[in-house]
């Protein structure tokens, strides 16, 4: 009977090894995941932010949004020469339901316009493209499509740190390689990006940023809600 069961539990130890193995393997592959989630988590803030070198342009385009950050950098590449005119968009809201209700609103470029004034940019250089937009997706086709009409090679866009991603993604969609962009964060944009879970207004832009990524990547299948 001894050598039964000595045969047996050598059995037993046998058929343990294999199970041993996958499941050492099994958590090596769940902590190299996990690892992998946590560096991607961490960095998600600093692959967002992308700039280019800037260089003289057609126009400076002050995308909408985030006043008065973004046209004041716009305010300070026009003063450095960089383009001899700055584009502002016209958002339709909230315009449109204010003015169904017969409520008086003074625009975002309007406000813009003042801004850039201010900082030193003569009312001439300053231009309001139409139509209104709804979204980045409608700033950048204006800003494209009033760039082919001047025959330019090149403008600049000011927008915000988590944003320049989108937009650069966005511009070779809707201007079909024709035209180029030069993508530029305001400077005071206080985004942190290698810290960008601290704080309520950098985690949600983060989560904005990527979920727009998602949507231009799938080819913009989500449109603006009315």
């Amino acid at each position: 009977m001894r050598p039964l069961s000595m045969s047996h539990a050598s059995e037993e130890c046998a058929g343990s090894k294999p199970r041993r193995i996958r499941w050492l393997l099994a958590i090596t592959v769940l902590g190299a995941v996990l690892g992998i989630a946590i560096i991607l988590f961490l960095g998600v803030g600093r692959w967002l932010f992308v700039e280019d070198p800037l260089e003289k342009a057609q126009a400076i385009v002050v995308l909408s949004g985030r006043l008065p950050m973004r046209a004041i950098e716009a305010a300070r590449l026009y003063n450095r020469g960089y383009a001899a005119e700055v584009w502002l968009t016209r958002p339709s809201e909230p315009a449109a339901s204010l003015q169904a209700m017969h409520i008086a609103y003074l625009s975002e470029d309007f406000f813009n316009s003042r801004v850039l004034m201010h900082e030193g940019v003569p009312v001439t250089a300053i231009r309001v493209l139409e139509p209104s937009v709804e979204n980045t997706v409608d700033e950048l086709r204006a800003a494209a499509a009033e760039l082919e009409r001047e025959n330019g090679a090149a403008v600049i866009i000011v927008t915000t740190k988590a944003h320049t991603r989108r937009v650069r993604t966005l511009w070779r969609e809707v201007s079909g390689g024709r035209r180029r962009a030069i993508v530029r964060a305001a400077a005071n944009d206080p985004f942190e990006q290698g810290r960008w879970w601290r704080t309520t207004r950098d985690a949600l832009e983060v989560v904005r940023e990527v979920l727009g990524l998602l949507n231009a990547w799938a080819g913009l299948p989500l449109r603006p809600s009315r």
